[in-house]
Order: C-alpha cells, then structure tokens, then sequence
C-alpha cells in the first residue's frame, strides 16, 4: 500500500540547531524552487482548484501503465527503486551460494519465482499435501486445528491471531483474535443487495471461484461456488464495520482462556491455540470482535462440514494461485486484476517476484539496499527535519486556542516521549531459521508466512522490542505506531518528490515535512490521541476538551462525506477521519516549521513565488495521482485513506495560512470563511 498510513501492528528527544537547519536540502549557490511548472493548467486559478492548478497538464497527459490500477508520485518512486532492487536481488541470485546465509536465500526465492518451465510443469502438485489435508477432515471439530494451521502458513480462514503490544500494558506482548476469511475487500460487497455494482462485482466473483473450483477438479464447482459465497456471506453479516474497528477501545475485550466458550460455546479453543503456538496457559487473550466470533461459530455449526471443506479448498487455491502455474496466475489475476480493480496487463515477473522478496525477506533485502543506494547524510538531514517538525508542533500545542491546560501538559508530555526511526533498524531481523529453496516455491511461501508466524508467537513472555520495524527500509511508504509512540520512515522516502536536496527548503517541507507531520500527527488524531507517550490506551484528556476535540472532527467527517471520487459513490468521513486529521494537522505544522528554518529571514522567491507559496505545491505536488475508477470503489468501501485529489483539496482549504498566501477570497472556489474551517492542531 503505498500510501502514508496510521500503523497498527494489529493488521508506529532531538535537540535543535537552528543554525543547521540551512544544510537539510545542502542547498547550492543558486537553489532551485523544487516545482515542476510543466504539469501546471495555468487556465485554471490556484484559488478555485489547486490540484488542476498544479497538476492539471500532468492529468492530462499521464496515462496509467496498462499493469498498474494507479499512478503518481509514490507510485513513481516505487518503480524507480524497482530496478535497483532486481539488481541486487539477481546478483544475489547468481552469487549468493553459501547455504543458510540471507543472500542465498533472496537468489534462491527469485530462482523459484522466475522458475515458470518448473511451475507450468508442477501445476497443482505443490499443492497436494494441503488439499489431502482437507480432504481428510471427517468432522467439524478438527476444523479449529486447520485455521491455526492456515493461520501458521498464511492461508485466509475465518480469524486470525496476532501478536502485538498490549493497549492496557505497553511493557508485554498479547495475543488478539480478529475476524478474517473474505474474498471480496469488504463487507459491503456481500450485503448491498441495492448497490447495482457492488453486486455485479459479487456475482463476478461468484464466476470467479466457479471456476478456480473447476480448475482444481473439484465436483460440482457451480454448487461448491455458491456455498462459498454464501458462507461468506453469512460470515460478513457478522463482521463488524471497518468503522468500528477503528474504536481502540471498542476492539480491546480481555478475556479469558476459559470464558472463551462464552463467546464460542462448544468451539474447541484448547485445540486452536495449542496448534497456534500459544498455548493454553496466557491469562487472557484479546478479542477484537466478540460478536463476530459468536457469529462465526452460529455459521459453523449451520454448515455443512462439506461447504467448509469446499471453502477451506477455495481460500488455499487463491492465496496459492500467484505462486503456481501460468494458467492459475492468469485466472486470478483476470478477477482480483481487472474485473475488481481494472488493471488490463499482469506485472511482468521479475517485478511480482519483487514483491515477494519485500514480503518473505524484506529486512535482508533491505539491508543490501542501504548500503548500496542510501547514503548516511540522507538520513542526518531527516533527523534535523524531524527534529524541526517536532518543535513547531510543541509551538503549536502551546498555542492551541481551543485546549485546556491540563490537556496541552499531557499532550506536551506524550510529543516529548516521541520516538522517530529513519532510515533503517537498528538491528536487521534474523532470517537464520527461515529456510528457502530454489526448486519449491510455494513452499517457500508458506515457510516464511509460517516464520513470521512463529517469530511473533515466540514474543510472548518476553520483553518489548522496541527497535523492531514493521515496514522494510526500501518501502515508499511511512507509518505512527501509537503502541511504541513511534514515527518511521523508511530509507527510500528520502528522495525526490518527497526530498529533493538540490531545492530550497519550502517545497521539501511541503512535501517530505507533510509527510512526517502526518505522521506526528496520528499520534493526535481520533484514534492516536487516545494512547499516552508511553503507548497504553488511557483518556488523557479533560471532558471539555474531549467535546472540543469531537465537535472539530464532526466537521472534518461531514466535509470528506461530500467528496463523491466515484460516481454515486461518497467517501467515508468516519473511516477516513484519522488520515484527514493527519494530513491537515501534518500540513499546517509543516508549514510552520518552514518558518521556523528561515530563522527571522525572508524567504526567497523562485519561479515566482514565495516560500509560504511553494509548501502548498510541493505538498499537491506528491500527492498528484491517478487513479482506475474500478480500484477507486475498492478504496471508497476498504481504504482509510481519502482519494488523493481530496487528500490536497479537503486539506487545502482548511489551512488559514493557505488562503492568505494564495489570496484566497469569497467567491473563489477553493474559499471557505474562517469560522468553517477545521484547524486543530
């Protein structure tokens, strides 16, 4: 996903020296403006649309790779790293010999990718241990021990178990069981009978398991299809809204081993979790949806153990299909592809293998990426950025018009205890237990999810880690942990568009430093602001600011509401609330911030505008994309994040600051009165 994201690992004090500031873009005699006056539509005015403004030729003219369901700037820069890791990974590939070290295994996993002869040949073959086990079920009771198997190898089954800090106790690991086992993105797929495309797109991927079924010789692949559809189906009725999941404290329900089958009655727990690896004697477990684990078992009991085994059947053919033969990639890709998300042409191989080798192998790969293709200044000149950013947002906090003291002393208190990670860990994971081999493929696959597995089980008991990372260093992407109270930001960020060491520093501040005030500000949006510094869910704030606090957000939610990226189809406000608060609170700060580096002086005019002007092109500049309408509605039900034409738009004009540099007035398009727009922090 390549997009700036609040992290939750359920699915994230530098001192300041002004006078260094200066040498975070290592500006030349002559700095150039860092925009791209190319893709501007100078027949439309900034004031009544900025991102036509700014990137209007570039929509224009910009058509989406045929192997692509969108494109911009963090698309970009993702298939510009893509050639640099092939390199590294097909040298691997070629030298990499030595058994058990990490280079062999990133050349072996990239040999039985690009093995397609082996694979064409193989067929369903590698497959035939996993379908026998399923085959053997006789009764429903073994069923628990197969989900903490799929779960172990990475197979989607109805619930998942993972490992992650506990919300109440940030000093130990626990265990949380969450609803899972769709085929579609969401929910609404299966319930909006009165959504004409919602069920044209069920009924395609009714055709679309028919025949994966058929494929695989399964009998009576049409009746098999529609007791999948319906199993899932019921089991989507039982799923609680993404909405609801974003409530922490909703989805936090300690409870116990043996009140388990409260939830569950008859379910065999014991059996689940000792196949799982956690064992029975934890005190409790965390249940993020209690009622769904009701509604599955409700589900379970009214199936047939033979709709099961079909569904079971079902879900292992598709999360293998990317990994077998041409034929099986092919059918897959043609509904997950094109029919859900519009994309014509497959990725060629080399690039899917890419993505593999980031998922299995990411931290060894990434390793090899540092060293080759990050030097160490990027990552001094980002921590003089964070660091910057970090003191206009303690600025801004102690300014804040609408906060209480009280709460502006825990908020001061929370930012101090930030953590900012850039770059790359610490300590690299140890890939040493992880075995890989060149002829075996899909048993790769299934030993790294079952590594990863077993990597996080083998946390419990033991002491926080609190140098793990949980995105690979040539990721273009960056994320808030409010567990950890951390911001990190992967090695690859750190180029343009989102830096670029030869501008000055306001379109850097407007892009790489909204960026990192995204990111600082999960830590205050609905869903951050209610972890304290040291990363435990606790209501730090006072009751007036609480109501405060909802009626500006109340705002934000009715205003993303109205932005329709779809035809007939409306952004959700509530979903999107936590990355719209991010990316308006992120842009203001960074805004001040790039103030703040001027220390007292005037900013430079480049290309025309001012320094105040070119943060807010800078920020429309990363942010330009495009997107297939199909993948769209995919974002519209299943993505927190808002489209990115509304990311600029919705964000724009509620910054104050904006309105003036721009001369934004009444009657322009992009105007809104000072009294409706939402500013927090």
């Amino acid at each position: 996903m390549l997009k700036i994201q609040r992290f939750h690992p359920r699915t994230l004090t530098l001192s300041l020296c002004m006078a260094a500031l200066c040498a975070t873009s290592a500006l030349a005699q002559a700095p150039t403006s860092g925009i791209d006056k190319t893709q501007f539509d100078t027949t439309v005015r900034p004031q009544d649309d900025f991102h036509q403004y700014v990137s209007g030729t570039w929509l224009k003219n910009t058509a989406i790779p045929a192997d692509k369901s969108s494109w911009g700037s963090f698309q970009a820069l993702h298939e510009l790293t893509q050639p640099q890791l092939r390199s590294i990974v097909e040298a691997a590939a070629k030298d990499g010999k030595k058994a058990g070290a990490e280079a062999q295994k990133i050349g072996d996993l990239y040999t039985s990718f690009m093995d397609e002869k082996t694979r064409d040949a193989l067929g369903l073959k590698p497959l035939q241990a996993e379908l026998a086990r399923i085959a053997a079920l006789k009764d429903k009771k073994q069923i628990p021990a197969l989900i903490a198997h799929y779960n172990h190898i990475g197979v989607t089954a109805p619930y998942d178990l993972q490992i992650h800090q506990d919300a109440k106790d940030a000093t130990v690991y626990v265990a949380d069981l969450v609803q899972n086992g769709l085929g579609l993105p969401d929910r609404d797929y299966y319930l909006k009978d009165d959504d004409a495309r919602l069920k044209d797109m069920r009924d395609k991927y009714l055709a679309h398991v028919e025949r994966t079924l058929g494929m695989a010789g399964v009998k009576n692949a049409p009746s098999g299809a529609r007791d999948v559809l319906a199993l899932e189906t019921a089991l989507a009725k039982a799923q609680w809204s993404k909405v609801e999941n974003r409530d922490p404290v909703k989805t936090y329900n300690r409870v116990e081993i043996s009140k388990l089958a409260d939830l569950a009655a008859g379910y065999d727990w014991p059996a689940y979790l000792n196949a799982a690896g956690v064992g029975t004697k934890l005190p409790f477990i965390v249940v993020s949806q209690p009622g769904y684990l009701t509604g599955f078992n409700a589900a379970l009991q009214a199936t047939p153990l033979e709709t099961w085994k079909t569904y079971f059947t079902w879900h292992l053919l598709n999360t293998a299909a990317p990994y077998l033969s041409q034929d099986w990639v092919n059918a897959r890709f043609a509904f997950y592809g094109t029919a859900l998300s519009g994309v014509p042409q497959l990725r060629p191989a080399w690039q899917r293998a890419m993505s593999l080798e980031d998922k299995a192998l990411g931290e060894a790969l990434g390793k090899l990426y540092v060293q080759k293709h990050f030097p160490a200044e990027s990552k001094v000149r980002m921590e003089k950025l964070v660091a910057n950013m970090l003191l206009a947002f303690k600025n801004g906090i102690d300014n804040l018009d609408w906060m209480t003291p009280a709460t502006k002393k825990e908020a001061q208190a929370k930012l101090a205890t930030f953590v900012p990670k850039i770059g790359y860990p610490k300590k690299w994971r140890d890939y040493s237990k992880l075995q890989i081999r060149a002829n075996d493929l899909v048993g790769n696959v299934f030993r790294a999810n079952s590594f990863e597995h077993e990597r996080n089980v083998g946390k419990l008991g033991k002491p926080i880690d609190r140098d793990e990372w949980f995105m690979a260093p040539q990721t273009v992407n960056a994320y808030y942990n409010p567990e950890m109270n951390e911001i990190v930001f992967p090695a690859v960020i750190l180029q343009p568009p989102f830096f670029d060491p030869k501008a000055e520093d306001a379109v850097n501040y407007g892009a790489i430093g909204a960026v990192i005030g995204h990111e600082i500000s999960h830590g205050f949006d609905d869903q951050g602001s209610q972890y304290d510094g040291l990363g435990n869910l606790r209501n730090w704030w006072t009751e007036e600011d609480n109501k405060r606090f909802a009626a500006k957000t109340g705002v934000l939610v009715k205003q993303y509401a109205a932005y329709s990226p779809v035809p007939g189809y409306f952004i959700n406000g509530e979903l999107t609330l936590g990355e719209n608060i991010a990316d308006t609170s992120g842009l203001a700060v960074a805004a001040k911030a790039y103030q703040l580096s001027l220390g007292g002086k005037p900013a430079p005019v480049l290309d025309g505008f001012t320094g105040e002007q070119r943060v807010y092109i800078g920020f429309a500049q990363i942010w330009r994309s495009k997107m297939r309408e199909a993948q769209a509605l995919v974002q519209v039900k299943s993505d927190p994040h808002s489209a990115a034409e509304f990311r600029i738009q919705g964000t724009l004009v509620n910054q104050p600051e904006f309105h003036r540099v721009f001369d934004v007035k009444p009657g322009d398009k992009m105007y809104v009165p000072p009294e409706q727009r939402v500013v927090i922090w």
